[in-house]
């Protein structure tokens, strides 16, 4: 609330774009929540990008507020040295630009946000692509689809606020939602794991015994390094009910290894793209079941549609294919995305 007050008296607007440029910190959620409060919509910015990238996507999304932390100063000010948008700045002491404190949000009341009319198809944040096939494209979401999709998540995966939530994604991937948007429509906890923690497998498995998750969301890279250098035979995991992986296949032998070090957890594929958020998800039937992929080595689906989505399977022709044939997966859903930043020509309209 006081951050949501900070930022209107510092000229936020309806749907205003902030930059939160933070390294895995309790800051980054009183940031997004403080954003959402005050009308604006977040855009995560990766601190190890390199200067010129950073003033790129500043430059890109209009990006007049930003929110980080004095560890990133000497980066910002080469930022700062040709042109960008900015005009405020939250916890940098930086030339050129209005500068605050955190300090500064001590003088706001705590006990409620500004008022703000904010409606379902308010643009809520904006998550950038990686960029790997051209220019980094701004994936808009809005207030609707991040809710339908705190929602969903929550019925298909059971979270309640008993569930401790071990959130291992940075802010700008698109995972992170999970732990920042669906543990708090629950009510649930959680845990941001710690940037050191994420490079060092054994120190991750003795943190997630250490706080007893119950849930665990990531790529299955993270949990293969967990499987061969976390020590997991030392370590006390039986707090783990559920654990999701998604972003990437998942090796059959790794995952009926993993699947066995934790047998009371039940494991999930997660599936789609950062544009619907999710759409799909597949829950691993158990290792002596004949039909679990992980103990007979095939592929993992991608499993069924959730609800609040239909899909179509199409050729290049967009007529539908048939079953067992290969085609083009066409996803419609309630968590879909309201386009690309600046980019309307990429975002495709049916004629009916």
């Amino acid at each position: 609330n006081r951050l949501a007050h900070l930022l209107a008296d510092e000229g936020l607007a309806r749907g205003d774009r902030v930059g939160i440029c933070l390294p895995r910190c309790l800051e980054t959620a009183i940031a997004v929540h403080g954003i959402l409060k005050a009308g604006g919509a977040f855009v995560p910015i990766d601190p190890h990008t390199p200067a010129a990238g950073i003033r790129q996507l500043l430059r890109d999304c209009d990006i007049r507020h930003l929110i980080t932390q004095p560890s990133l100063s000497a980066t910002l000010r080469v930022v700062l040295r040709e042109p960008v948008p900015l005009r405020c700045v939250l916890c940098a002491a930086l030339d050129g630009v209005e500068c605050r404190a955190w300090s500064d949000l001590e003088q706001y009341d705590p006990g409620s946000a500004p008022v703000r009319r904010i409606l379902a198809d308010d643009l809520a944040y904006i998550m950038y692509s990686s960029g790997s096939t051209g220019r980094p494209k701004g994936i808009m979401h809005t207030h609707r689809s991040g809710l339908a999709y705190a929602e969903l998540s929550v019925d298909t995966y059971a979270v309640t606020a008993a569930d401790r939530i071990g959130n291992h994604s940075p802010l700008h991937f698109d995972m992170s939602t999970f732990g920042y948007f669906s543990s708090f429509a629950a009510g649930a906890t959680t845990v941001i794991i710690p940037e050191a923690h994420t490079k060092l497998a054994a120190s991750l498995a003795e943190l997630i015994a250490a706080e007893r998750l119950t849930i665990w969301y990531s790529v299955p890279l993270a949990l293969v390094q967990l499987l061969q250098r976390g020590v997991l035979a030392d370590r006390d995991l039986g707090a783990l009910r559920w654990v999701l992986f998604g972003g990437e296949p998942f090796p059959p032998d790794h995952l009926e290894t993993l699947m066995r070090r934790l047998p009371t957890a039940r494991f999930s594929n997660v599936y789609g793209p950062a544009e619907v958020n999710q759409c799909t998800y597949y829950h691993l039937p158990p290792l002596d079941d004949p039909c679990c992929e992980a103990a007979t080595g095939r592929p993992v689906p991608i499993g069924r549609l959730w609800d609040e989505a239909e899909g179509l399977v199409v050729d290049e022709a967009d007529r539908l294919v048939g079953d067992g044939e290969t085609g083009e997966l066409l996803v419609r859903s309630a968590t879909m995305m309201q386009g690309y930043w600046a980019r309307p020509c990429l975002l495709y309209t049916s004629p009916s």
